[in-house]
C-alpha cells in the first residue's frame, strides 16, 4: 500500500528484454521532501527503472505510483509535476541557453510570458545567469549540466529525477550541483538519484537502495547502512610485496580483501595492524573510516561490470 508521504511507490516491478531478466520484482517506497538514491553498478537496473517510473518504459509487471498517479496508465499527468535530468545531456546545441528553456517550457504548456518570468531565477540558481544569450555549443561540460538541471526546473517539479547528473564533471562542478540538489530538498522537493559516487550518495541522499542484478540487496540511510554492514575501521595497504604480507597477516582484522596490489584490512581496531606496519616500512597505509563505497563493493563485488 502506497505511504501518504510518499513521492514514489513500487512494489513487484519486473521488466525483462529478450527474456534476459533486468529487474526481478523489486519494491521501494521514497519519501515525499528528500534525497533518495538508487545505486548499482552497470548493468544493475537503475536506468530501467527510471524509465519505467516515468512511463517511457512499460513494466511486464508491478505496480508504480507516481504522486499518487499509477504508471504508465497516467504518466502524462504525473509528469506535469516532475523534472528529468538526463544521464547524457540532450540540449539543443543550434539555440542559446535562454532558447532552450523557453522551447523546453513548450511541452509543459507554460505560456512564453511566465517562462520569461522564471528564467533569471533558474540561471541565477545555476550559475550561469551571464550566459543567458550564450549558444550551447560555446558552454563547458559543467555549464551544460547545469543548464539541464535549470532546464529540468523550469516548470517547478515536485519530483526531480537525476540520472548521474555529475557524472564528468570535476570537483569544482560536482560540489556546485551539491549545493544546488541540497537546496531543493530544502525548499521540499523530491529527488529520486542515481549516481556511481558514493560520496554523492553518501552527503546527498537520506535513504537509498542498492540494486544488484536486478534485484534490492539492501536499503536504508547512508550511515546505518554503513553501520550495519561494514567494519569501522579500513587500513589499505599497497607496496611491493603488499598481497603476500597481508596474507600472512589476515589473523589481525575481522575481514582482509584484496583487489589488484592493495590489501584492505577491516578491523574493529587498527592497533595490531599498525604494530605490524611500524616493522615493514617499504608498505605504504592509509588508515580511514569505513564508507559508503565500502557497503556497495562489499554488497556487489569488486569485478568489474560492463
Amino acid at each position: 500500500m502506497a505511504s501518504l508521504n510518499s513521492a514514489l511507490d513500487i512494489s513487484g516491478l519486473r521488466k525483462s528484454y529478450g527474456g534476459k531478466s533486468v529487474i526481478s520484482g523489486i519494491g521501494f517506497s521514497a519519501p515525499a521532501g528528500m534525497c533518495f538514491g538508487i545505486l548499482g553498478p552497470n548493468g544493475a537496473g537503475k536506468t530501467t527503472t527510471l524509465r519505467c517510473c516515468l512511463g517511457l518504459t512499460p513494466p511486464d509487471e508491478g505496480k508504480i505510483l507516481l504522486r499518487g498517479h499509477s504508471i504508465p496508465d497516467d504518466a502524462c499527468a504525473a509528469r506535469a509535476h516532475v523534472g528529468v535530468v538526463p544521464q547524457s545531456d540532450n540540449l539543443d546545441p543550434d539555440f542559446t541557453v535562454r532558447e532552450n528553456l523557453l522551447i523546453y517550457a513548450r511541452y509543459f504548456g507554460l505560456k512564453k510570458t511566465e517562462t520569461q518570468r522564471r528564467i533569471p531565477g533558474l540561471l541565477d540558481f545555476a550559475g550561469l545567469a551571464d550566459k543567458e544569450t550564450a549558444r550551447v555549443e560555446t558552454l563547458s561540460g559543467g555549464m551544460k549540466r547545469r543548464l539541464t538541471l535549470a532546464r529540468a526546473l523550469v516548470n517547478d517539479p515536485d519530483v526531480l529525477f537525476l540520472d548521474e547528473p555529475t557524472t564528468g564533471l570535476d570537483p569544482q562542478a560536482r560540489h556546485l550541483i551539491w549545493d544546488r540538489l541540497k537546496q531543493l530538498v530544502a525548499q521540499g522537493k523530491t529527488l529520486i538519484l542515481t549516481t556511481h559516487f558514493m560520496e554523492e550518495a553518501e552527503r546527498l541522499c537520506e535513504r537509498l537502495i542498492v540494486l544488484d542484478h536486478g534485484r534490492v540487496v539492501a536499503e536504508g540511510n547512508p550511515h546505518e547502512l554503513i553501520a550495519s554492514h561494514i567494519e569501522p575501521n579500513v587500513v589499505e595497504i599497497f607496496g611491493e610485496n603488499a598481497v603476500q604480507w597481508a596474507h600472512a597477516r589476515r589473523a589481525l582484522c575481522r575481514r582482509l580483501e584484496i583487489a589488484g596490489e592493495t590489501a584492505y584490512f577491516y578491523c574493529d581496531d587498527t592497533a595490531p595492524i599498525r604494530e605490524a606496519l611500524d616493522k615493514a616500512r617499504v608498505l605504504h597505509s592509509l588508515h580511514r573510516a569505513a564508507n559508503l563505497e565500502d557497503v556497495f563493493i562489499k554488497l556487489t563485488g569488486r569485478e568489474l561490470r560492463d
